[in-house]
């Protein structure tokens, strides 16, 4: 049919075409019949991929992992009712961790609203305060000024989406019937071309982004304090950016003789610099370590940190402490930070190696030669473990099994703290991301999904149990867009990250077990047969290694590894035992 045949579809076609020009590319579609000509324009939109999905909670998180990995706003596409309301908490993960999304809830028009019509609730701010911008873009109206309106708003929603702090953005689409593709007279011919086709080259509206670059005063400041300090560490949390943070980071330590405290997902652990250390979680758990190297300044970078005891070491060192905020988003629950400096990251990085040129002295050998004992002593304990393969092992044998620019996606809970504590950094760079904005279990296997989506290639994802059967409807997600995802779950039969809390001491056992252990007893093969994925159950590390490189191969994987729960907590307290035994007092008195 004509593009111009029906009003809907050039309404849904002109909001469409506005969104593409302002950079999204992919958009993720759930069935539903008022918002059929919003799926339909998706389709029919040259440059944008579109993906079905029919769960949209895994639609949300789907679309959250496609945009995590790409950093590009993804557009989700849902019917009237409470259809919608199933992306909450994808919004609210996008909100806390600064990704992109442009939501399109269809609606039923204003006469329907509060009389009792089928699927039909109040849509207006769905998401409330986790909606970056909220706008009614009205019915579709036959006239030159109304349609401008929609694609100036289609502008304005993929730019506020990506202007600092990033997050989701909501457009409420209202439909008369007919919703079906029925040609009608409408008077298109008397619509302007600016209307009918904006600005074929560009957005009807162009929003230049504010200046990203961080203030030089702000920055001659940190470099003056950072040339009257030699202790100083950098500390880099969570950060999805793919632009060269890794390189920057690893010059800054050079330039400054900082050692970097990395964690797993900050994208500078793995393929970092010479002084990164990625078992600071073992060093400042040990009392004689952190009671002699109290730093005097502190640059923090990304987001909040997963392990309690660098975090606390932090707030009580007294440290000059400076957080680059280059997404607009603070992380300083103590309120120690000095100074927040606001602007991209690397160039913050390169501004500051710029001006500096210490190089690396006792105080970072100390940190490495640390860092040194500590692996020694963790691959020791390790191997002493022979086949037996606890929650850290699984962790550290993942990890060493990707190859060079893996895509590995890791969930919340204990797997992103056992990654974290035991599986150190290497020469070897690949990607590493989390949901770690609200730090939730929800959404992990559908944005895992997404991640291998976006990016055309094998990811691998590290599970919980209770994760996976959180989001099983991710699998079949993932099976239906035919991604190629490899999901590694350690299946303790709970919620084993409980058992580290005070709480587990003073309830009662059986009450404990009931409402927070929460054993499940589900067979996970049943899993992958309802997603048709392949299946494996390794008991051995070298079998572990085996399967997530088949997995890489390509196809969806389900490959469970089976602990347990009750020796969890011992397993380990006893790797940091062994890591602080091996430590002892060294020099660092």
């Amino acid at each position: 049919m004509p593009q111009d045949a029906n009003l809907n579809v050039l309404w849904s076609r002109a909001l469409l075409e506005e969104l593409v020009r302002g950079g999204v590319r992919h958009a993720v579609v759930c069935p539903g019949s008022r918002s059929s000509a919003l799926a339909l324009a998706c389709a029919h939109t040259p440059g944008l991929r579109v993906w079905s999905v029919i769960d949209e909670r895994s639609a949300g998180f789907f679309a959250l992992g496609m945009a995590k990995q790409s950093r590009q706003p993804v557009v989700l596409v849902a019917t009237s009712g409470s259809a919608g309301a199933h992306f909450f908490p994808a919004v609210i993960e996008a909100a806390m961790a600064q990704v992109p999304l442009i939501i399109l809830t269809a609606d039923r028009p204003l006469e329907l609203q509060g009389w009792g019509a089928p699927q039909t609730v109040p849509q207006a701010r769905f998401y409330g305060d986790f909606a970056r911008m909220f706008a009614d873009v009205g019915l579709p109206e036959a006239n030159s000024a109304s349609i401008a309106h929609l694609r100036a708003t289609a502008a304005r929603a993929v730019s506020t989406a990506c202007r600092a702090p990033r997050g989701a953005v909501q457009l409420n689409v209202p439909f008369r019937e007919p919703l079906a593709p029925i040609a009608q007279d409408f008077g298109a011919e008397k619509l302007t071309a600016l209307a009918r086709e904006g600005r074929t080259d560009a957005p009807v509206t162009r929003i230049a982004q504010a200046s990203r670059a961080p203030d030089p005063m702000a920055l001659a400041e940190v470099t003056a304090r950072i040339a009257a300090n030699e202790h100083g560490v950098i500390v880099c949390g969570p950060r999805d950016e793919d632009d060269g943070f890794a390189e920057a980071i690893a010059a800054l330590s050079l330039a400054t003789g900082y050692p970097v405290l990395a964690e797993a997902t900050s994208q500078a652990r793995y393929g970092g610099g010479p002084l990164t250390v990625s078992l600071y979680d073992a060093l400042l758990r040990h009392e004689p370590f952190t009671r002699s190297h109290v730093p005097q300044v502190v640059l923090r970078f990304g987001g909040g940190l997963t392990p309690k005891s660098p975090q606390q070491w932090l707030d009580a060192s007294g440290a000059d402490i400076t957080v680059f905020s280059d997404e607009g988003a603070l992380y300083d629950p103590a309120h120690q930070a000095t100074r927040v400096v606001e602007g991209n990251a690397v160039l913050a990085c390169r501004t500051l190696t710029e001006g500096l040129s210490r190089g690396p002295g006792r105080w970072a050998q100390d940190f490495m030669n640390a860092e040194r004992v500590a692996r020694n002593a963790l691959e020791k304990a390790l191997g002493e473990q022979k086949d037996a393969l606890t929650e850290p092992r699984v962790a550290r044998e993942v990890v060493a099994a990707l190859p060079e620019n893996a895509l590995f996606f890791v969930s919340s809970s204990m797997p992103i703290r056992a990654v974290d504590a035991f599986a150190h950094g290497g020469g070897v760079p690949m990607r590493v991301l989390a949901n770690r904005g609200a730090n939730g279990i929800d959404g992990i296997v559908s944005s895992a999904a997404g991640m291998a989506a976006a990016a055309g290639r094998p990811a691998v994802l590290l599970s919980g149990d209770l994760a996976l059967l959180h989001d099983v409807g991710g699998l079949l997600t993932a099976a239906r867009a035919r991604v190629p995802l490899t999901v590694v779950v350690v299946n303790n039969d709970g919620g084993g990250i409980f058992s580290f809390l005070p709480l587990a001491q003073v309830a009662k056992q059986d009450e404990f077990e009931a409402l927070f252990g929460t054993p499940h007893g589900v067979d996970l093969s049943h899993a992958a047969a309802l997603a048709g994925a392949r299946f494996e159950r390794p008991t051995t590390p070298a079998a572990l290694r085996a399967a997530v490189r088949t997995g890489l191969e390509g196809g969806l994987h389900l490959v469970e590894v089976q602990v347990e729960r009750a020796t969890n907590v011992d397993a380990h307290r006893h790797l940091f035992a062994r890591m602080a035994a091996a430590l002892g007092e060294g020099s660092w008195a």
